[in-house]
């Protein structure tokens, strides 16, 4: 059985933290899910240097679930 995987990136102080925590918890629960949830704190220039374009940035088993365009956190 695969553990599903679930990186989230997140810039210092992002507002949008608990509430990310929050549902990530209550879907994984509701679907019975089993997950490997990493929380990475990350400042812009590790955003560039990763690549994301927003902060919180999601990655369901190394994907993206909402790829931008520009790096950085938005």
């Amino acid at each position: 059985m695969n553990i599903m995987k679930i990186d989230c990136y997140i810039s210092e102080g992002c507002a949008s933290e608990v509430g990310l925590r929050k549902n990530i918890v209550e879907a994984l629960d509701l679907e019975s899910i089993g997950a490997d949830v990493v929380i990475h704190n990350i400042n812009e220039i590790e955003a560039n240097e990763l690549g994301l374009s927003g902060s919180p940035t999601v990655l369901l088993n190394g994907v993206d679930m909402l790829p931008g365009e520009t790096p950085g956190i938005a």
